[in-house]
């Protein structure tokens, strides 16, 4: 796994590196900035990128936007974004391109080294994983009047486990429960949630947006 950082705190960013050179993993390049990470991406065309939310020159969003970028260069890049907030609308944002190969997680999450690098293995495998945080504060933000209210407390259980990324198997093992049952679940969430079969939607991919989208 060819791995490019894009971390303006030097500490962070070294402090990264190390822990992914430890693991085996080939760290092809790190840059402080969006511009590097760019030139970087070119260069190397790694397998993941791992980019900071917030980077020069305004703090604001400039991590977000050259992530979208190296997407669009490189379409087949896995991307592992960190942040130091819950910033609902990057997480998004970021799933409203295709949610394959996205990642969105806390930057604390760095020091829980084998949830970390769960999530970077997985999205570089072709998956999606966003921070249980974000997806714990969407909830307790969810609309009065959101289609969501008609889930169970257990289907919202099975959902909130879908925007983390987990595949069936996986939330079967952390609520306790057999494949058939999470199955059961995920088909009356598609049902509660208005999700029909088409060939142009994936209907995993359709109730994560919207329990992402409707959690503010």
């Amino acid at each position: 796994m060819r791995i490019v950082i894009a971390e303006d705190d030097p500490l962070l960013r070294e402090g990264l590196a190390l822990l992914l050179r430890a693991e085996s993993l080939d760290v092809v390049a790190t840059a402080p900035d969006p511009d590097g990470f760019l030139t970087a991406i070119d260069a190397h065309r790694p397998d993941v990128a791992i980019v900071d939310v917030r980077m020069p020159p305004t703090h604001t969003d400039e991590g977000i936007v050259a992530a979208v970028e190296a997407r669009r260069r490189q379409p087949e890049l896995a991307v592992l974004v960190l942040s130091a907030y819950v910033e609902q609308a990057f997480a998004t944002d970021l799933l409203a391109h295709g949610s394959a190969r996205l990642g969105y997680l806390l930057k604390e999450r760095v020091g829980r080294v084998e949830e970390f690098m769960g999530a970077l293995h997985r999205v570089a495998e072709g998956g999606t994983a966003i921070d249980p945080e974000v997806v714990a504060q969407l909830l307790a933000r969810s609309r009065p009047d959101s289609r969501l209210d008609r889930l169970s407390p257990r289907e919202r259980d099975v959902l909130a486990l879908m925007a983390e990324g987990l595949g069936n198997a996986a939330i079967a093992e952390r609520l306790f429960v057999t494949d058939g049952a999470v199955h059961k679940h995920i088909r009356s969430i598609f049902s509660k949630l208005d999700l029909a079969p088409t060939d142009r939607t994936d209907r995993r991919v359709a109730a994560v947006l919207h329990y992402l989208e409707n959690g503010k």
